[in-house]
């Protein structure tokens, strides 16, 4: 661990640079650029509500969410969710996308992973403006009332949980996809199932006890939960939050294990 934080520090500049490549390759032959982060979660966000607003955007019996509008409730889990996508593909990908570099000069192989992950939280935080923007759009038109207080000031925790989940996730994927290619099309329909299981674009309140059980035990959803339930000025779920942030260290722990285990294995199979 000492020996790890030693390299980071010695290689901050790769870091950066490898953070700003990841930015700029997402983004390359965009007219737009970098203003996609803004408006694709909006324009996700309109058509969720179009589509599902009418079927799933009503009585909610969770009092957190009680006089919230409809599209800021599915903006606020499809901005986590597509971090948490973005960032563990773009980090599993990332060894065999650097392979050429990794065959020629030496540098610690967790850097990649890890600035695919920080690159995509970058850009998460970059589109909270949008989340922000369309809750004053909605105060101004008097439809909703936020509760602004302590609690939304600590809705940075279970920001702080996500990206590290990410991380841990994004380690562990990056391993696995060296030595098993087929793990990019199974990671997808495991993202679709994740997704489902989330609560983007429903109340998980109407769902039944047994489905309920499903949710919680989905990390991300804990994560989401928690988000929204501080951001809109209501206490966490303690249960949830010890939970997410306990699956979030078992992560880290296996995520840079297998990591570290299986390094010097990469150059045999990229």
């Amino acid at each position: 661990m000492k020996q790890s934080i030693k390299n980071l520090k010695k290689y901050k500049f790769l870091l950066n640079e490898l953070v700003k490549k990841t930015i700029k390759l997402r983004y390359r032959r965009s007219y737009l650029g970098i203003l996609w982060t803004l408006i694709e979660p909006l324009l996700t966000m309109i058509v969720l509500t179009i589509v599902f607003g009418q079927l799933l955007g009503r009585d909610s019996t969770d009092p957190a969410f009680d006089g919230v509008p409809y599209p800021i409730y599915v903006l606020t889990g499809r901005l986590l969710y597509s971090f948490f996508s973005s960032s563990t593909n773009t980090a599993m990908k990332s060894i065999r996308n650097n392979s050429s570099m990794i065959k020629k000069v030496y540098v610690p192989k967790y850097i990649y992973p890890l600035s695919a992950v920080i690159a995509n939280y970058l850009i998460f935080l970059i589109s909270l403006i949008v989340l922000v923007g369309v809750v004053i759009f909605f105060m101004c038109q008097g439809d909703y009332q936020a509760s602004i207080n302590i609690y939304t000031a600590l809705s940075v925790i279970p920001l702080l949980n996500l990206f590290l989940f990410g991380v841990g996730v994004g380690m562990l994927l990056a391993t696995m996809d060296v030595f098993f290619r087929d793990m990019e099309y199974l990671w997808s329909v495991l993202l679709m199932l994740i997704m489902y299981c989330s609560a983007i674009f429903y109340f998980p309140g109407r769902l039944g006890p047994e489905a309920a059980v499903l949710l919680k035990a989905n990390p991300l959803f804990g994560i989401i939960h928690n988000f929204r339930v501080s951001f809109f000025g209501h206490p966490f779920d303690g249960t949830l939050m010890l939970y997410t942030w306990g699956i979030t260290i078992f992560f880290l722990f296996i995520g840079f294990y297998s990591f570290y285990r299986k390094q010097d294995k990469f150059i045999l199979y990229i």
